[in-house]
Parts: C-alpha cells; structure tokens; sequence
C-alpha cells in the first residue's frame, strides 16, 4: 500500500480500479482543519490528467506493473509494431498508448512497455535518445554554441529548439522527458 505521505512525481498508485501515475503533490495542512494532499495524476491507461484531493495518510494499492523490454519494428498508420526480445511475441499499440513517446523512436530501438494485468498499456523511451538532424536553417560563420535557438527537424520528425550551431546531418542527442537538446554527438 502506499499512502498519501509516500507521494512522489512519478510514482504509480491504483485510483478507482485504474493506475495513475502522480505528476504533481501539495501537502497542505490548514489552521483548524485536518491536512490534505492536492495531486495531479495521469491515467496510464487512457492518457488522461485528472485532479484530486485526499485526505492525509489515505492508502491506495500498487497497480500490478510489470515492465518488458521490447523492440520497436514498425509502424501502420496509427498502430506500432513492437517485438518482445526474449519470446518474439508481437504486440500492437495506439498513437495514444505511446503519446509524446512515439517521436522518439527509431526502427530497430529497444524501449521498455509497460504491462497492466498482462495488457500493454504504455512506452517508456529511454532517458536520452540520438537522432538526426534531417531539416534546420543553415549555420553562419560567428554562431556560437551558446546565444539563441533554432527549430530542426530530427529524423522522426520532432521538431527540437538547437543551437545556431547545429546543421543538418548532425547527430544531436535530446532529453526524452523534456524534449530538449541536450548536444550534438561527436562522430
């Protein structure tokens, strides 16, 4: 069981049949009133960001998570092809199981599915991902590392804010969690 006062970002509890995931806690303790924690929470299952109030010290139960590590083969118009590496067992998700994810990957990368009661509910890419730089503006002599951004168009076709000194042809590597330029990947 986990209980209000064990609330971290990022940790999965079970709400109303459902695993949610918290993405936001206030502990709030009023004058006269007994205490309270406010959370935003998203639905792993649906994607969707609701809103709560519990009371403090209220339990709830860990969702039966499990992970896999699998590959990502292919995509079909909104349906994504992925293959378990230790069974070969295909399985298809949605645009809306994979959600921000799916800018991320590249043909052929592993990433780790997560499993609700033995159904795939959502992906989770790895931390950091390399991609190409397939369309930006051109550099000009005086751009600096530091000073200003650029959109570019990796190879996935995300669109990340660059450096001026960044070309196309480039292999940049990009924070997943925030969608940002982190650097340019020397060769």
């Amino acid at each position: 069981m986990i209980s209000t006062s064990d609330f971290r970002r990022g940790a999965k509890i079970e709400f109303k049949g459902e695993p949610y995931e918290v993405l936001e806690f206030q502990h709030v303790k009023m004058g006269r009133g007994g205490a309270f924690v406010r959370t935003k929470m998203k639905g792993l299952k649906t994607g969707k960001i609701i809103e709560e109030t519990f009371s403090a010290g209220e339990k709830f139960r860990k969702p039966e998570l499990t992970e896999r590590r699998m590959q990502y083969l292919y995509n079909e118009g909104n349906l994504y092809c992925f293959m378990d590496t230790e069974t070969y067992e295909q399985v298809h998700l949605t645009d809306d199981q994979l959600g921000d994810t799916r800018r991320y990957m590249k043909e052929n990368m592993e990433l780790s599915v997560l499993y609700y009661r033995d159904e795939p509910i959502a992906v989770e890419p790895p931390t950091f991902v390399e991609l190409e730089v397939i369309e930006t503006e051109p550099g000009h002599k005086g751009d600096t590392a530091s000073g200003g951004s650029k959109p570019a168009t990796v190879e996935t076709g995300a669109v990340v804010k660059v450096p001026f000194h960044i070309n196309e042809g480039d292999v940049i590597r990009i924070d997943t969690r925030t969608g940002e330029y982190v650097e340019r990947v020397k060769r």
